[in-house]
């Protein structure tokens, strides 16, 4: 069934920032590939870091006899209420291959009347106008499969998460971390130790964690015409996601610490832009600030 829902509107980039930057490009040079296979042609050309927040679908669901409402549900089950993402162009070094990460947009997709097919709709078609590297918080186990279940439910149409890629990478390869990175799957090695929650991950960095929100309030907030409070904490979580993923992208070799430092910087300019109508932005950033003086944010130790 086709949808004719508008694409979601981007926020205006930001300005240009204070910080200086060097020479990069944003699609980059090919890479000889030392392992034969031919290399993905052009690569990914901006981050998208995403999070969802559900309430169970009782429609959906079999009776409490058969699947007590204190059990987890499947992934099926769970109805779309906010969908919220940091977006970060991806730039290159065009001599060393290296990424940095320049933020344009922390937000929530739609409006707070839009139905779970109006939001899925309108992420997809957002989904297919660039090419994202996707980054989730457990997002191989829960979000991905939750909207990708949720849109077949309501018969929209997600081509691009299964035609992206080659045949050796692909939003569904779990390893490459090129085009879906599962930032709690790859920091627990691949399940080779204990996986962290989002919350220890913050802790560990020095970042504000959830902020006293809590998914498990989730439908409570819902039913109390509170969406608005869950859609800006839902925003807070991938912040959380995107930063983590960032100190990850430079233990792993993606980026170096000049770069890293800039994009931390550059975030930071960004919530404070923005403080002055979205608050919660401008909440996260001072718990950043404070938390930053035990583990600094930035790795260079030059600030």
């Amino acid at each position: 069934m086709q949808q004719t829902q508008p694409v979601l509107p981007l926020l205006p980039p930001p300005g240009a920032s204070a910080v200086s930057r060097r020479p990069m490009v944003g699609k980059g040079a090919r890479r000889t590939a030392s392992h034969g296979y031919p290399e993905p042609a052009p690569g990914q050309d901006a981050v998208l870091a995403v999070d969802i927040e559900t309430v169970p679908d009782e429609t959906l669901m079999p009776p409490e006899a058969d699947w007590p409402r204190d059990k987890f549900a499947k992934a099926a089950w769970h109805k779309v209420v906010a969908v919220s993402f940091v977006q970060a162009d991806i730039l290159r070094d065009p001599d060393t291959g290296l990424e940095e990460y320049r933020v344009t947009a922390c937000r929530s997709g739609g409006e707070d009347d839009w139905d779970e097919a109006r939001l899925l709709n309108g992420f997809w078609r957002h989904f297919a106008s660039r090419r994202f590297r996707c980054v989730t918080w457990n997002g191989r186990a829960f979000d991905m499969p939750v909207m990708l279940q949720r849109s077949m439910v309501h018969g929209i149409a997600a081509a691009t998460w299964y035609r992206g890629g080659t045949r050796w990478s692909g939003y569904e390869s779990r390893f490459s971390g090129d085009w879906h990175a599962d930032v709690m799957d790859a920091v627990s090695g691949y399940g080779a130790c204990s996986r962290l929650t989002l919350e220890e991950a913050a802790a560990m960095l020095g970042l504000p964690g959830k902020l006293g929100e809590h998914g498990a309030n989730v439908a409570e907030l819902v039913a109390a015409g509170q969406l608005g409070r869950v859609r800006a904490y839902c925003e807070t979580d991938t912040l959380n996601t995107f930063l983590v993923y960032l100190r990850h992208a430079y233990l792993a070799g993606r980026t170096d610490a000049d770069a890293h430092d800039r994009a931390v910087a550059g975030l930071m300019d960004y919530l404070s832009r923005e403080r002055p109508t979205r608050p919660h932005l401008g909440r996260f950033l001072d718990a950043w600030r404070r938390n930053s003086n035990v583990r600094p944010a930035f790795v260079t130790g030059r600030r």
